[in-house]
Parts: C-alpha cells; sequence; structure tokens
C-alpha cells in the first residue's frame, strides 16, 4: 500500500482517517498532534520566558509511550530557553523489569542532553514491589499499589525540582479506558478532579492549574493523550528509539483488561471510537469539574498526620498502605 501523501510504502492504515502513511509522514503526523495540545492546553504561557522559564518535568519510565513524548518535546523545546526539561524516573524495585527500562532512560535522555532524576521505592519508602506483591496485606492488585506510590514520588519529586507541569505518556487508548472506566462506574467526582489534574486547559483558569509556593499538587499533562497506542509504538520502532517495551510481570488490572478488550472490538468495527469517547469525555469531565467546584471551601484537604501531604483522610492513603506493610 501507498502513502497518501507521497507514493512512498506505507507502514500504517489510520482506519479512523482512512489516511495510509509512510515512516516520515507517521512522524510527522504524531509530532504534529503533539505540538497542537500542548498549543490547544496552553502548556506555554504567553509570559514565559529565558530569565524565568517553565520547569516540565517529564515522567520517564522507558516504555515507549513516555520514550516518544520525551524525544518529541526535547526536539520541539530542547534549544528553548522559556522551557527547562527534566526527566523523572521512578524504580519500583521489580527485579528482571525495571533495570532494563531505567537503562533506556540513561541511553535516551544522554543522548537528547535533558536532565534525568531517579528515585526509587526502597529509598523513599523502604519497600519493593517484589515484596509487597508478597505480602498483599490488602488483597489487592499489585498495580493498585504500585500507582499510589507512584503518584505520591512523581508529585513530590516533580515539587521538589520546582515543577510548572508534570508531563506524563499517557496515549489516546490509556485515557479512553480511564474514561470510559470512569462512566461506567458513574464516579462524576473522579471525572472532575481528573480533569481539574491533567486534561483542561491553562488559559484562563491558570490560577488553578499552577503550582502555588509550598503546593504539592502539580498540574499534569498529557500531550500524547490524542495519539493512539499502536501509532505512539510504530514511532518508536521507526524512530530506533531506545524504549523499552515489556509488560510488568506484576501486572493484573483486570477490570481495565476488560475495558481495553472492549474498546479494541469496538475502534476495530467502528474506527474513530477512542476519538469519540475522548471528545465526550473532556466536555463531561469539564461541566463535572464545574459543579463540583471546591472554592467554597467544602474541599479543603487537611495534612497527613504521618507525613505531612495532603489529604481529605487523617493518614493518606499512601501512609495506610505502607503501616499495612509494615
Amino acid at each position: 500500500m501507498d502513502c497518501d501523501k507521497c507514493g512512498a510504502d506505507a507502514v500504517l492504515h489510520a482506519a479512523y482517517s482512512g489516511l495510509h502513511l509512510c515512516e516520515d509522514h507517521l512522524c510527522q503526523s504524531v509530532e504534529k498532534r503533539v505540538r497542537r495540545r500542548v498549543r490547544e492546553d496552553n502548556l506555554l504561557p504567553d509570559d514565559a520566558t529565558a530569565g524565568d522559564p517553565e520547569t516540565w518535568v517529564v515522567g520517564l519510565s522507558g516504555g515507549k509511550d513516555s520514550v516518544v513524548l520525551a524525544q518529541i518535546l526535547a526536539e520541539t523545546f530542547g534549544q528553548d530557553p522559556r522551557v527547562e526539561l527534566v526527566a523523572l524516573s521512578v524504580h519500583e524495585g521489580i527485579d528482571g523489569y525495571r533495570d532494563e527500562s531505567l537503562a533506556a532512560c540513561r541511553e535516551l535522555t544522554a543522548d537528547l542532553g535533558i536532565a534525568h532524576e531517579v528515585v526509587s521505592y526502597d529509598e523513599e519508602f523502604d519497600v519493593r514491589m517484589d515484596e509487597v506483591v508478597e505480602e498483599d496485606p490488602h488483597d489487592m492488585s499489585a498495580c493498585a499499589y504500585c500507582g499510589v506510590f507512584r503518584r505520591d514520588v512523581l508529585s513530590r519529586y516533580a515539587a521538589d525540582l520546582g515543577a510548572d507541569k508534570l508531563l506524563t505518556g499517557h496515549n489516546l487508548d490509556d485515557e479512553a479506558e480511564t474514561a470510559l472506566m470512569n462512566f461506567l462506574e458513574g464516579d462524576i467526582r473522579k471525572m472532575s478532579q481528573q480533569f481539574d489534574a491533567s486534561l483542561g486547559s491553562f488559559e484562563g483558569a491558570e490560577a488553578e492549574r499552577t503550582r502555588t509556593e509550598g503546593d504539592q499538587f502539580v498540574p499534569r499533562a498529557k500531550p500524547l493523550r490524542d495519539v493512539p497506542e499502536r501509532e505512539v509504538a510504530l514511532y518508536a520502532r521507526v524512530r530506533d528509539l531506545p524504549a523499552h517495551i515489556t509488560e510488568c510481570p506484576h501486572a493484573e488490572e483486570a477490570y481495565r483488561g476488560e475495558i481495553q478488550q472492549l474498546l479494541y472490538d469496538l475502534e476495530e468495527r467502528h474506527p474513530g471510537t477512542r476519538h469519540s469517547i475522548m471528545a465526550g469525555y473532556e466536555e463531561l469531565a469539564a461541566l463535572a469539574a464545574s459543579e463540583y467546584d471546591t472554592s467554597d471551601g467544602d474541599g479543603d484537604l487537611g495534612e497527613c498526620a504521618e507525613c505531612g501531604s495532603p489529604t481529605a483522610r487523617e493518614v493518606c492513603r499512601k501512609c495506610g498502605l505502607l503501616d499495612a506493610l509494615t
């Protein structure tokens, strides 16, 4: 099959658009969508200057998504004095898995010339995920523990690094799965929180989406969220990026797996389903965020009695899990 743009050999047929794309035009398409998302979400404000640059911390796992995101951001903003890029990786303590992906992270950041920080659960919490899986005091999936610990580490270290924004490599499939899960669970408040945390544009609401001094809630952004997972993987392969494409040995999110398969089937029969889900979901989430506005004080958070992190509980979720593991 020939590329619809230039007639070269196509490597992708995007059924949702009907386009056949060669390697070069695939890469251009992915990069264009990431850069457009950066513009539309107003990630780089008009008042950013070389004297007062934006600090963007990129969550870099070494997997295809975060590697592709870091590559495109570095090529786009690496020489822009208004932006300082810092990669942040987390070692969860999974033998035979994370060490290899961290090697990919180090190779990439060295090639791109961007700063790279690594933190570990072992140093932060005195736990390793291999041990957590064996003990499992709450009879939960490994992902349930790991998600709590990872969010805490990324947020705290992004704040320590002076981040204005924390950028993660969630692709279209990831976001459509989360949207469908939240909708099927009827969790309107979670939709609101997700919009405020990582979906809404910074334009016109910068006070709510920008970190204030001492605040550990660094606002997140997902510049890859318009790009399907398959296209991200193809981009990584075509560009020969040092991505570690191996599934975590402890991954076992059964419900998300069902939703993932459902979306695969729907997308195959009805191309464009993922895009439609996200277009509608973002509008619904914006309405939910308006409805659940906590500026009246009802949503004020206290401090965790053990670590001081913002929480609506006496002890935050992270500390509760760690207490059960000790």
